[in-house]
């Protein structure tokens, strides 16, 4: 994977992280830069955060399954992908963001948004990707879609937030393809 596609990757998987930070942003009303650094700083250090220790996971089973390295890449992509079209599609009823930004109230949205970042880290492990450097574009990527998100919120409200979701999972589907079809000698 090149620096577009880890890019690509990172934007995908700040798009949970984006449509929460867009709710946070609608809820908190008028923004500061300070509220835009704090929501950026825990979804872009738990987006950074779990895809290295997905990598640490999966470093002890890599040797184990890398023949099927790129399958076991694909299908959690394309799982998790899917999952994130699957849920901006339903119905869903509305979620209440609490206005606050303590670490009380930012922890457990910043740990649900990662998880995805925790899947993808393990498949770090099956690939010739420099963790430290995914990690980095992942947090930083994150870190600055989100922090964007919360201003958004505060202008536009809520209207982002579906396409966001579908668009971030889209990306991950094609990226979990395109692995597939590298590591079969496609592409």
């Amino acid at each position: 994977m090149g620096t577009a596609g880890l890019i690509f990757l990172a934007a995908g998987l700040s798009m949970d992280a984006f449509a929460v930070s867009v709710c946070k942003g609608l809820s908190l009303g008028k923004i500061k830069l300070r509220h835009m650094i704090i929501v950026g700083a825990w979804f872009g250090g738990f987006q950074a955060l779990m895809p290295l220790i997905g990598y640490l996971l999966g470093s002890a089973f890599s040797e184990i399954v890398s023949e099927y390295d790129h399958w076991i890449a694909c299908a959690l992509l394309v799982f998790i992908g899917g999952n994130m079209i699957r849920e901006s599609l339903g119905c869903d009823e509305e979620e209440k963001q609490d206005p606050s930004i303590t670490p009380g109230s930012m922890i457990m949205p910043a740990i649900a948004t990662s998880i995805d970042a925790l899947a993808v880290g393990v498949t770090f492990a099956f690939l010739e990707i420099p963790v430290g450097v995914a990690v980095g574009v992942i947090g930083v990527v994150t870190f600055t879609v989100t922090a964007i998100g919360v201003k958004l919120g505060s202008l536009f409200g809520d209207r982002y937030r579906k396409g966001a979701e579908i668009t971030g999972g889209a990306v991950l589907v094609i990226l979990g393809i395109k692995i597939l079809a590298e590591g079969l000698g496609w592409l």
